[in-house]
């Protein structure tokens, strides 16, 4: 496999957790490279089901180093209780890194989030509510607080004070919210710091390292390519680059040094909160899909909306993400459902369109063009060949390849990682 990226191809929770893991799996070193605890990967492995926010999958391979690099926003709090968590299971932590650049998500960025989306009122965002954006603006605002300073204990109490009687203002006089006590934070935290301090790592000279080595390396992406702040459906993105670009950034690895790019995408179409959805499905089809797929969300439990397959949605994805693969999760969820459409293009101010539009205004005047196919009855669930399959899911797999322009290397019929099939 040698180095391998693996994203998410459309607005998120195509099933990247099942991916990532089938491919961990065969890896020597798996790196997290974006994102914070809004994401989540679901995982099953041993008849168990073990929900990842910030570890990188690979932690169930005992052999596997795992690493969490410096695109991440960290919240020393959420990764203490998933190390405690997992580590209850059984799992051993002697193989993670943290990069010491890697920024902290403070108690004030929570507050903040929570504050500027009640602020924003009928026009929020739909955040998670983790913190994730104030902390990357406090990054690129060059006033961040970095691993490096969270397990140092002088430097760390000297910037708390100083961040958080700036963010305690803002706190208080802009949103009229209560301020957070600084020296309850530096002694929280310190405490968490103990704990993580012994993880400290240059994850930029590890993986390099390993690469020069000739081993197996892959890169997992949280949040997915329409969610990327610049390639995604701006505003109602996330605030990292979740596209296969950030890996290089995140991780501090060269371009040079990535030989493939999976795109995961589901055969239909989900997204959780607002903005506009070409495809999005309003009838016994939407909600029969959403039960079927378990369509809730790993981090937050919501309810994610669903529609029909954006073939529009996954060109946009292979075009800048340079994708060499895509990994088609549950087919198995279509079963029983008489006629199966395809978004082919979009028609907007009456002509046709077939690339991705730049703005969400552009984008809610779309109207999606179908495609029809027939549908399938047939229990998939136990193909591991596509020869496996029945003709009619393979006419629609086939097509998905065409109008996509990317080979469709995999294929999920279940949530087992034996519940794959290989092209």
């Amino acid at each position: 496999m040698a180095t391998t990226v693996v994203i998410g191809a459309q607005w998120g929770d195509e099933g990247k957790g099942k991916t990532i893991d089938i491919i961990a799996s065969k890896a020597d070193v798996v790196v997290r490279s974006q994102g914070g605890d809004n994401a989540g990967h679901t995982v099953v492995s041993g008849g168990e089901t073990y929900k990842l926010h910030l570890i990188p999958s690979g932690i169930l391979y005992g052999n596997v180093r795992c690493f969490i690099g410096a695109g991440v926003v960290l919240n020393p709090v959420k990764l203490c209780d998933e190390i405690s968590g997992l580590s209850a299971r059984g799992t051993a932590f002697g193989n993670l890194g943290i990069d010491p650049r890697a920024h902290i998500i403070m108690p004030w960025h929570i507050t903040l989030d929570g504050l500027s989306e009640a602020y924003r009122a009928g026009s929020n965002l739909g955040t998670t509510g983790r913190g994730i954006g104030p902390a990357y603006m406090d990054k690129y605002e060059r006033s961040g607080i970095r691993f490096y300073d969270l397990v140092r204990p002088g430097l760390f109490a000297e910037k708390v004070r100083s961040a958080g009687k700036l963010k305690n203002d803002i706190i208080t006089k802009v949103y009229g919210g209560k301020p957070h006590d600084l020296e309850a934070v530096i002694d929280d935290y310190s405490q968490y710091a103990k704990l993580l301090k012994i993880y400290e790592t240059d994850v930029s000279e590890a993986v390099f390292t390993a690469h020069a080595e000739g081993k197996n390396i892959m890169f997992e992406g949280a949040q997915s390519t329409l969610l990327d702040i610049d390639w995604g459906t701006y505003p109602f993105v996330t605030s990292s680059h979740p596209v296969a670009g950030g890996v290089t950034v995140g991780t501090g690895v060269g371009p040079t040094m990535i030989e493939k790019v999976i795109g995961v995408a589901k055969a239909y179409t989900t997204r959780v909160g607002t903005g506009p959805f070409p495809t999005e499905l309003f009838d016994e089809v939407g909600d029969k899909i959403r039960e079927a797929g378990a369509e809730f969300g790993t981090t937050t439990g919501r309810p994610r909306r669903t529609g029909w397959f954006d073939a529009v949605i996954v060109r946009h994805s292979v075009r800048v993400n340079g994708l060499t693969s895509i990994a088609l999760n549950k087919l198995d969820t279509l079963q029983n459902i008489p006629v199966l459409k395809i978004c082919a293009s979009y028609k907007k101010d009456g002509k046709i369109i077939n690339t991705f539009p730049v703005t969400i205004e552009e984008l809610e005047n779309c109207e999606p063009v179908y495609e029809e196919l027939p549908g399938f009855t047939e229990d998939i669930s136990q193909a591991r060949a596509f020869e496996d399959l029945p003709e009619n899911c393979r006419k629609y797999v086939l097509r998905i390849e065409e109008l996509a322009g990317c080979h469709v290397e995999m294929i999920g019929v279940g949530p087992g990682r034996d519940q794959d099939i290989y092209r």
